[in-house]
């Protein structure tokens, strides 16, 4: 039923990936690997655009070593991420509470009032499933501390994509390396907006304990306008 409040949980676990020291099949290779003259220049990062450009006024980027740039960059766009769902969510949720069967249709009000509304047996089912992708994800990322070198351990591994954890179920990503760059960077650009969209939402819904559609209807007076109204075909129960 709400989107908004699940969604914006996984925040709290997205940044939690190098806390999962959990590496499955060994690689044979994963041993020999070595790092030498590794040098990432923020410059070079997909995310900078004009008329602004690199904007790090408490330069963060400018102190940071290639490996802890690697883990800026990667918790920077799994946030925006998460804040892009979320915000979706905030819109998506409160519109059509209580005309949607998930939850039996119970979850009602704004964002924030409706996690404790949500049964327990979704909140483990979520867990487990956001156990596994950070597991899947910090595999890719960060090398195996069971294989490689001492001097490897807790290292994030320069071949690795940020953000690409191989879900593309519909054969987005572009082949050419400019194309993929603008791609990311518009990604980078959405989730920045995101993550102060969905933090302005928390906070107004703080405020006044109103929901940010009813909000928006409010504040725009659309209340007062006649609307068709609709109701959603019933659907089986879901087991949550």
């Amino acid at each position: 039923m709400k989107y908004s409040a699940t969604v914006s949980l996984l925040g709290l676990l997205a940044p939690s990936a190098n806390a999962f020291n959990v590496f499955g099949k060994k690689s044979s290779t994963a041993g020999t690997v070595a790092v030498k003259g590794d040098a990432l220049a923020v410059e070079d990062l997909p995310g900078i655009v004009p008329p602004v450009g690199l904007f790090d006024p408490l330069g963060l980027a400018e102190r940071a070593t290639s490996n802890l740039l690697r883990k800026y960059r990667e918790a920077e766009l799994t946030h925006g991420r998460i804040a892009m769902l979320a915000s979706l969510g905030f819109f998506a949720g409160e519109a059509v509470q209580g005309a949607t069967p998930l939850f039996e249709g119970k979850v009602s009000g704004a964002g924030i009032t409706q996690l404790g509304q949500v049964p327990a047996g979704f909140w483990i089912t979520f867990t487990v499933v956001a156990f596994a992708i950070e597991t899947f994800r910090v595999q890719k990322m960060v090398y195996d501390p069971t294989t490689c070198p001492p001097e490897l351990k807790n290292k994030y591994n320069p071949e690795y994509t940020f953000g690409d954890i191989g879900f593309d179920p519909f054969g987005l990503k572009p082949e050419d390396p400019e194309e993929l760059k603008l791609m990311q960077t518009k990604e980078l650009q959405n989730g920045r907006l995101a993550m102060l969209a969905s933090s302005g939402f928390l906070a107004q819904e703080l405020v006044n304990k109103k929901g940010i559609v009813e909000n928006i209807v409010v504040g725009l007076k659309l209340d007062e306008l006649s609307l068709p109204s609709f109701e959603l075909p019933s659907l089986p129960s879901l087991p949550f």
